[in-house]
């Protein structure tokens, strides 16, 4: 995969203490990674690089909603998304990204890309369960739904039929005649 060039940030000439950069992120940064859970995003990144003399700090804080599709109706709703992941970056011997709050580049690097961790903390930022605000709160009207609720009577009726054996009862007053 190549490296997309506006997340590509140049230190070398950098003075020491802390620079910012502000990023929009739309969903063509999630298909360039082939990422199609999200129908649309619309999120401002801010990155604060603190440049040390012999490491660099990065704090990447995000907010902004992206467009998703409900697990249980299927239809799309905005979902808000918002965090914030904090990495550092050493320099050593050999480019190594084993350590996800890590990453040593080679000696005599200047620039890195930050693209990958970008695109994990705003996806691992996803709620695993996304359900439509409108689902929760009983305003969403669906076929889906309504055939959800249809089925969901039918168990609960089929339940209440049921009888317990007379032998259990008297058993269980055993239990009770303490």
């Amino acid at each position: 995969m190549k490296d997309l060039k506006e997340f590509t940030i140049p230190f070398v000439g950098l003075k020491l203490g802390a620079h910012t950069y502000n990023f929009d992120i739309k969903n063509t940064f999630f298909e360039h990674f082939e990422y199609d859970e999200f129908n649309d995003a619309t999120i401002n990144l801010d990155v604060l690089l603190e440049k040390k003399t012999t490491l660099l700090e990065f704090t990447l804080s995000y907010n902004g909603s992206v467009n998703v599709n409900c697990d249980t109706t299927n239809e799309p709703f905005d979902q808000e998304v918002e965090g914030e992941y904090h990495f550092v970056v050493k320099f050593g011997d050999e480019f190594n990204n084993e350590n996800e709050d890590l990453l040593i580049l080679p000696h005599g690097s200047y620039q890195v890309n930050i693209q990958q961790y970008i695109y994990e903390s705003i996806v691992l930022a996803m709620p695993t369960r996304r359900v439509h605000p409108g689902v929760e709160d009983g305003t969403l009207k669906s076929e889906i739904l309504e055939k959800l609720e249809e089925l969901s009577l039918k168990m609960e009726d089929e339940v209440e039929e049921e009888t317990t054996d007379p032998r259990w009862d008297d058993l269980k007053k055993l239990l009770t005649d303490k």
